[in-house]
């Protein structure tokens, strides 16, 4: 991909919906870093969502921070990077390109609840239980049209999603799109 000045892909949407495996095609083909945010949840976060409890937002800004600076350093770094986060609310949008310090592109793969929630089932070994779905949806606000992002239905084949985000990052993002 050419033509984009420093910047990160964030795959963006509710527990199941397909974030970490689009970023892991994404990040393949630019050969840049790829960041899972759930690596950077806190040991206490991470306990309360296996006990089935939904994080609040004193929980979610020092996760938002760590990610965020991680991101940062790797395109200042290289140029370009590609993160999964939930990233449900505009406020965590926002909160998570201020740590960044560099522009961050969304990407909200979305879906239906009842199709996310078999998906869920059907994943082993995650912390995240489907009991928490309901209130990642209740808190899900979709990116505004003044926000850079692109909404993809979750249930393509990752192939075309991944080529319709670096389609639509290379028209998206200018020089001119952040100063």
């Amino acid at each position: 991909m050419t033509g984009l000045p420093p910047c990160a892909i964030v795959a963006m949407g509710v527990s199941g919906c397909g974030k970490s495996t689009l970023i892991g095609h994404l990040a393949l083909h630019l050969a840049c870093p790829a960041f899972e945010g759930d690596d950077f949840h806190a040991p206490a976060s991470i306990a309360k969502m296996r006990a089935g409890k939904p994080l609040q937002d004193a929980d979610r800004w020092p996760w938002l921070d760590r990610l965020g600076a991680a991101i940062g350093d790797a395109v200042r770094e290289g140029g370009l990077a590609i993160a999964a986060c939930s990233a449900l609310k505009r406020s965590y949008r926002e909160r998570l390109e201020r740590a960044a310090g560099v522009p961050l592109l969304f990407v909200l793969l979305d879906g239906e609840r009842e199709e996310i929630a078999e998906r869920l089932a059907a994943r082993a070994r995650h912390y995240m239980p489907a009991s928490l779905l309901d209130s990642q949806f209740a808190a899900l606000e979709r990116p505004a049209a003044d926000e850079r992002a692109l909404a993809l239905h979750c249930y393509r084949p990752v192939d075309e999603l991944r080529g319709d985000v670096l389609d639509w990052a290379q028209a998206a993002i200018t020089v001119e799109s952040y100063s």
